[in-house]
């Protein structure tokens, strides 16, 4: 059943790493809630903290104005995990929430955030409070979505990047290696890698093999190619203390003698202006949020499902992860082009 939606109060707050995107939703979710539906809207400061400490700021329209294109987040955020170890407490951070909710007059709470956040949402649900959320990061990892927003300039980014590491390999006649963010999902490193033009291709859903990995790089010099491209997801199996890129070079040059650099291309995957795309996709979620809190609809969030911007219920979203299905079609797609996934000769 609809709302009477005049004057009802949404908070908004971002939480978890920053990506690109994050200031278009808080656009499409303000601009949307004053104009269309006289919403007052509330942005919380650093995530799930200012929610505990009541660090807030009321949104007029002209303050949404000019931040569509800006990385990060305007309202900061933080990795504040407000249920953990906070059960039994006598103040509990849940307890002073739910308190601060109630007294900051709040109607709805959009959250916006990746698994940890939709997690950590679903519970403040369960505690009486009307949550939506919204789901972003570059890692393109959050169950129920086909894709979050962050996750087209991370690609972008890093495709960049590896272009860029192509002119270098065929100077030297070297063996690159780069490795791209992802947590334990492959996502950006299959998608750039593609992209990119990269010979191996090792992310974290497929079992490699480093000497099947040295046996295509050699196999390939003694073609006369005399570079190769490595991509490398930061969360495939290695020595614990190594970071995945290094770890990679340095096998390569070991087992094959040809020179080899590594790249870690780090943060740089995620700040910045985002992609239109991602700015086209966080408006869309941004809007959708607040049609379903004016539509009386909570403890869901948004999703992406082919063309369409819906809803999914945060009970089947936590706890999940979204990882590359090994038989992905791009992976199908790839190994027809010859590329290397590490786990057969070729």
């Amino acid at each position: 059943m609809a709302l009477q939606t005049k004057d009802m109060k949404i908070g908004i707050l971002t939480a978890g790493g920053d990506c690109p995107g994050i200031n278009a939703a808080i656009r499409g979710v303000g601009k949307t809630a004053i104009t269309e539906y006289g919403m007052k809207v509330i942005g919380i400061s650093s995530g799930f903290r200012g929610l505990i400490e009541k660090e807030y700021a009321v949104f007029d329209e002209s303050q949404l104005s000019g931040i569509l294109t800006l990385g990060g987040t305007i309202l900061g955020t933080s990795r504040d995990k407000p249920f953990k170890n906070n059960a039994n407490a006598e103040n509990n951070s849940p307890k002073i929430i739910r308190n601060n909710y109630k007294e900051m007059g709040l109607d709805a709470l959009v959250v916006i955030g990746g698994n940890g956040s939709m997690k950590t949402a679903l519970k403040l649900y369960e505690e009486g409070l009307n949550v939506i959320g919204l789901p972003k990061t570059i890692d393109n990892d959050v169950w129920g979505t086909d894709v979050t927003f962050g996750f087209d300039s991370a690609v972008l980014i890093a495709t960049e990047a590896i272009d860029r590491l192509h002119t270098t390999a065929n100077s030297h006649k070297r063996t690159m290696v780069i490795e791209l963010m992802g947590h334990h999902a492959g996502w950006i490193s299959l998608y750039s890698g593609i992209a990119g033009g990269g010979d191996v291709i090792l992310i974290p859903e497929i079992d490699y093999n480093i000497d099947v990995v040295t046996g295509y790089l050699n196999k390939r010099y003694q073609n006369k190619k005399p570079y190769s491209i490595v991509v490398v997801a930061e969360g495939i199996e290695k020595p614990r203390g190594m970071r995945a890129g290094t770890y990679i070079a340095q096998a390569i040059q070991e087992k094959t003698g040809h020179e080899t650099r590594e790249t870690i291309l780090g943060y740089i995957q995620r700040g910045g202006t985002p992609s239109p795309m991602d700015r086209i996709l966080a408006t869309r979620f941004g809007a959708h949020a607040v049609e379903l809190i004016a539509e009386g609809k909570f403890g869901v969030m948004v999703n992406l499902a082919g063309d369409k911007v819906t809803s999914i219920p945060l009970k089947d979203v936590s706890n999940k992860t979204k990882l590359v299905p090994p038989d992905h079609s791009l992976i199908q797609n790839a190994r027809k082009l010859g590329i290397s996934f590490g786990d057969k000769r070729i």
